[in-house]
């Protein structure tokens, strides 16, 4: 392979966001653990199949970030948890190929996502929430491009939060109800919370180009305050919810375990440029509670 093409797959990779990648797995895993939890017998090559159209799925998602947002890339320095990967920058490479990286990538998404439908493993459900996945997504960056409106935080929070792990309990449950939804809800929330920690170390850069995430339109005392009612929400859903039997005690009790990480994030953000203490809550949640519907689905 010659330098200049083994450069373009590495920048491929870099932007499709591998440790972001990773953590969809871990997210959608959780619902599906929560639909085996109810005693759904879980069939294998639907969670395969349906994994298989997300990921090309959601890698679409960050190339045409990484298009949208070349300019902002070029001025910031990206921490591991912020930004985007810094690969267009480094290499040279122009934004469209970028923007083809998105297109290959939806086409490939696309191709999984009927041939799972053709096989019969991917219920019209579970391709609807996959829908809303990929039209928001590509909208938090062109369209309406909502990160660019002050929308982004929010919306990713729905992605993510909601939506991703609702498609994985689809995949299992065949269907959406609202003890399913509720019982995301917290760590939705504390999505949110993690969003405004990661694009705060970006905020200058983003004002430059007109990018007006709400770091860049808030005061940092408002973002503190921000940052501290969601996290002690989603905290408290997570107390509150189990005690009215809308979640099981061993998820949401078990998720408080976040709690001295939460506050170390809560005095931290907007002290320090690095989001990490926030994300490493968020991070360690999603694993939590994977584990524990696990758990509640084996025993």
């Amino acid at each position: 392979m010659s330098r200049a093409r083994l450069q373009k797959v590495s920048a491929l990779w870099e932007m499709a966001r591998p440790s972001q990648l990773a953590l969809i797995v871990l997210v959608y895993g959780l619902g599906v653990a929560m639909a085996a939890a109810r005693g759904v017998a879980v069939a294998p090559a639907a969670v395969l199949a349906a994994g298989l159209a997300l990921l090309p799925t959601a890698a679409s998602v960050h190339h045409v970030n990484e298009y949208v947002d070349h300019e902002t890339d070029a001025l910031t320095d990206p921490t591991p948890f912020s930004g985007g990967s810094g690969a267009l920058p480094r290499t040279g490479l122009p934004p469209r190929f970028a923007l083809r990286a998105a297109l290959g990538s939806l086409a490939v998404g696309t191709v999984a996502t009927v041939a799972g439908v053709a096989v019969g493993l991917l219920s019209g459900v579970a391709v609807a929430i996959l829908v809303v996945i990929t039209v928001l997504g590509w909208a938090y960056s062109v369209g309406p491009a909502l990160a660019w409106r002050g929308l982004g935080e929010v919306t990713n929070a729905l992605l993510g939060g909601i939506c991703l792990p609702l498609y994985g309990f689809v995949v299992v449950g065949g269907r959406v109800d609202a003890p399913a939804v509720l019982a995301v809800v917290p760590f939705a929330v504390y999505v949110f919370t993690n969003l405004l920690a990661t694009q705060w170390p970006d905020r200058e850069a983003d004002a430059t180009v007109g990018k007006r995430t709400l770091p860049t339109r808030w005061s940092p005392a408002r973002l503190r305050r921000a940052h501290l009612a969601s996290a002690t929400l989603s905290l408290g859903l997570l107390a509150v919810l189990p005690l009215l039997e809308l979640l099981p005690p061993a998820v949401g009790w078990s998720s408080l375990l976040v709690l001295p990480g939460a506050v170390v994030a809560a005095r931290r953000f907007t002290v320090v440029r690095s989001p990490f203490p926030t994300v490493a809550v968020m991070v360690t949640m999603a694993a939590i509670q994977f584990l524990a519907w696990t758990a509640l689905a084996v025993l």
